[in-house]
């Protein structure tokens, strides 16, 4: 191939790669999937402003006896919250309020994804909880998974964050550059320009890894199934590697994607509570039997 060619090439694929890239990340769509009515809970349907307005939807789901805390829900990339409900749809009846929400554009929520808009709707959303009247603000924590939980991270890890006491992610990227080149690495036309074409092609504004030390001192779970052919281990052992004490890292057996919640017999979701509760009390959390940090 010439070097006229080649960089013929080369531009061809850069311009292809652009018009799909602003997919890649989000994948909203406005189906009812679940219920909280479905399982017998009580439930409140919300509707709160994001800080530039856009008008967002959300859940507040009570506990059904007196809260331990509230757990505050980032979803993943694809469909909205009644979808992703189903992962978490068992923790007020093991204590806890929940609230998930959707981003811009995805359920009921209006306007259209992006990067700074899922940043400012994360942050909106917490800041609705914790002002709520039926919430103790000072028992906020944190479950984000896949893309919720970059967002979770990027969004509590800048000055004049929201304040939380703990935080658990299962399953997120590092960064958007990094988990783009891991995409890239599996198509051999783009395997070998994945470096160049990572720059070229997608910034890397709030990365979770860029955020993820200042979340410190607030008690951080990390978790990732060790089989993930979506999100490999490898990016959360990136933001282990980041983060600051104290901190924790799960490996869940298995290849998943942010599946350790799923099935009603899993020993994380017993885990998850003991990690919130401890951190409630200014510890730090447990795992279930298994391997440590990596």
């Amino acid at each position: 191939m010439t070097r006229w060619s080649f960089r013929a090439v080369l531009l061809l694929v850069v311009v292809c790669c652009q018009g799909c890239l602003g997919r890649f990340f989000y994948y909203p769509d406005r189906n009812v999937y679940h219920t909280p009515a479905k399982v017998g809970l009580g439930y409140e349907e919300v509707t709160f402003p994001s800080s530039d307005g856009t008008s967002l939807s959300g859940w507040f789901i009570p506990a059904p006896g007196a809260a331990r805390g509230t757990v505050v829900h980032f979803h993943g990339n694809a469909q909205n919250m009644t979808a992703h409900f189903s992962f978490v749809h068992w923790l007020p009846r093991a204590g806890y309020n929940l609230f998930l929400f959707d981003y811009r554009g995805y359920g009921k929520s209006a306007g259209a994804p992006d990067r700074a808009g899922l940043f400012r709707d994360s942050q909106a959303a917490l800041r609705y909880v914790a002002g709520r009247s039926d919430v103790d603000p000072e028992r906020l924590v944190v479950l984000g998974q896949s893309l919720g939980g970059a967002n979770a991270i990027a969004a509590l890890g800048v000055p004049g964050a929201p304040r939380v006491q703990a935080v658990a992610v299962e399953s997120a990227f590092a960064s958007y550059r990094s988990i783009v080149r891991e995409k890239m690495a599996q198509i051999p036309v783009l395997s070998l320009l994945r470096w160049p074409l990572s720059y070229l092609l997608i910034g890397d504004s709030y990365s979770p890894i860029d955020a993820v030390a200042a979340i410190s001192p607030v008690p951080l779970l990390l978790i990732y199934e060790t089989e993930d052919n979506i999100v490999p281990i490898s990016e959360g052992e990136k933001l282990y590697q980041k983060a600051r004490e104290p901190k924790e890292f799960w490996k869940v057996p298995g290849g998943v994607h942010a599946g350790a919640f799923a099935q009603s017999d899993s020993p994380y979701r017993k885990a998850l509570v003991e990690f919130y509760d401890k951190a409630l009390r200014g510890k730090a959390g447990t795992a279930p039997a298994g391997p440590a940090a990596p």
